[in-house]
């Protein structure tokens, strides 16, 4: 680490007074541009030492979008280590005789994300399974004679946070999380038009949530609308409904929803696992809800949870330096918001919202860093109530750079081309790492140039807010800026 530092300080540039006004002019005329007209801007640009090199409303809060994954995800590495990983939990009450469990098996979420997540790092359902059964095979367990109980009760408070618009909270993308999770926590749907004006047709792909009422109330509208399908859901009821519209002219295809029940769902598909397998379960499956009672899926709490559980062992996740690349690549909400809750968790025992932004802070204070240029509600970036400067971004970024978890977190980030960049063309773009962040009037690039041996020499962060062109049109705009950073 101290001789990547040594390089690094040999790295920095600093540019000429003639470069600097070259891109000065360049950040003008970036913001000048007719896909920006009426556009609310923040840029900044510094050196590897944080000196600025150029700049527009620097000190000017604006919303993040994902651009916020940059703080969620470095915060997480610092604090945790690039080699940190969560923890599933198998454990029992009562007791095992001549192989037969007579009590409950407990599956306890320590916060992984990845249980049978759509990740190439992580276990799909089954392998993870075959793990589980093995850690009760070394335990002297070969039946169950109780429950299969999903304990996802260590992280405190809601799924999500409060601010999060409506429609979002039904997707897959703003399906929020709790310490024990099942498939990212969503729900896929095929979903393909009919007739005009009737039901569109749909069918549940993946997975089963056989406690769930769900209401279709989509209907198949007209050629060339689009489509406005989302489903409404929540934690408090097993209860959703589809609505929206899905032209004639759409092609089938699978529309990913929010599981609200990621906790039901993991120990409902061990259960189903077990008895498909050949292992006997007298009873069924069922969860720990936000009182400490077991509740099944007819969600009817029947008791308190066991104060005494025996442990048997635990699963991991993989690396958070490989969870973190993909937060970053993909741009997971998912992701994100298990690191910020497990940061509140570690710092304080509580992963309420508030105590997750203690968690942020204090590692921003190890950083350095003045907290007065960033408001931060969430881990993802998907509420609005996230702002921060582009100055504060670029502080933070070679802040950053100080850190013993900068080589992961650089790591992390993807190059134009590449992940939610795929869009970006850049010539030269492989010398850029950048994280995106849009939303509706939203887009943000932030990330660094390097130089021509992979070492960053300057940070930047360009804010977009209250747009009325289309993304792609901004976008062109800012890639006409990020090619001049590469060339100066």
């Amino acid at each position: 680490m101290k001789r990547f530092l040594l390089a690094l300080a040999a790295s920095a540039l600093t540019l000429s007074a003639a470069a600097q006004t070259s891109l000065q002019q360049a950040v003008a005329s970036m913001s000048s541009k007719s896909a920006l007209k009426g556009a609310v801007i923040g840029i900044s640009v510094k050196d590897s030492d944080g000196r600025e090199l150029a700049s527009l409303n620097p000190r000017t809060r604006l919303a993040p979008a994902s651009n916020l994954k940059l703080v969620t995800t470095g915060a997480a590495l610092h604090a945790f280590g690039p080699d940190y990983r969560f923890k599933t939990a198998l454990a029992y009450s009562g007791e095992v005789k001549e192989g037969t469990l007579e009590g409950d098996l407990y599956i306890i979420g320590g916060g992984d994300p990845t249980l049978a997540a759509k990740d190439t790092n992580a276990l799909n359902a089954n392998a993870l399974f075959w793990k589980w059964k093995s850690l009760l095979k070394s335990a002297g367990i070969q039946r169950i004679n109780g429950r299969i109980i999903g304990d996802g009760s260590a992280f405190e408070g809601h799924l999500e946070h409060a601010s999060w618009n409506y429609d979002d909270v039904g997707t897959y993308y703003g399906a929020g999380t709790n310490a024990l999770s099942f498939y990212e926590n969503a729900i896929d749907y095929k979903v393909s038009a009919s007739a005009e004006g009737k039901t569109v047709n749909l069918t549940q792909a993946y997975p089963d949530t056989p406690w769930l009422h769900f209401q279709n109330y989509g209907v198949t509208g007209p050629a060339g609308t689009g489509n406005s399908l989302y489903m409404y859901t929540t934690d408090l009821a097993p209860y959703a409904e589809l609505r929206g519209s899905f032209a004639t002219d759409r092609r089938p295809k699978t529309e990913h929803f929010a599981n609200k029940y990621g906790d039901l769902t993991c120990a409902y598909y061990f259960w189903r696992n077990l008895k498909e397998t050949g292992w006997e379960v007298t009873g069924g499956y069922a969860r720990i809800n936000r009182s400490g009672l077991i509740e099944g899926a007819d969600f009817v709490p029947a008791q308190k949870s066991a104060s005494e559980r025996v442990s048997i062992g635990f699963t991991e996740s993989p690396t958070l330096r490989q969870m973190a690349a993909r937060t970053n690549f993909d741009s997971n909400n998912f992701y994100a918001e298990a690191f910020f809750r497990a940061m509140g968790e570690s710092a304080s025992g509580n992963a309420c919202y508030d105590s997750c932004l203690v968690a942020i802070n204090e590692v921003l204070s190890d950083l350095n860093l003045p907290a007065d240029g960033i408001l931060q509600a969430d881990g993802s970036g998907l509420s609005r109530k996230n702002v921060l400067s582009a100055d504060w971004m670029t502080s933070y970024l070679t802040a950053m750079l100080k850190s013993p978890a900068f080589p992961a977190f650089l790591a992390s980030l993807p190059a134009p081309g590449q992940g939610t960049l795929s869009v970006l063309k850049i010539e030269g773009g492989e010398r850029l790492r950048i994280k995106s962040g849009s939303m509706e009037g939203v887009l943000c690039y932030s990330g660094y140039v390097l130089d021509e041996n992979g070492r960053p020499v300057r940070s930047f962060s360009i804010l977009t807010n209250s747009l009325s062109s289309s993304s792609a049109q901004a976008r062109s705009a800012v890639a006409t800026l990020l090619t001049q950073l590469l060339n100066m």
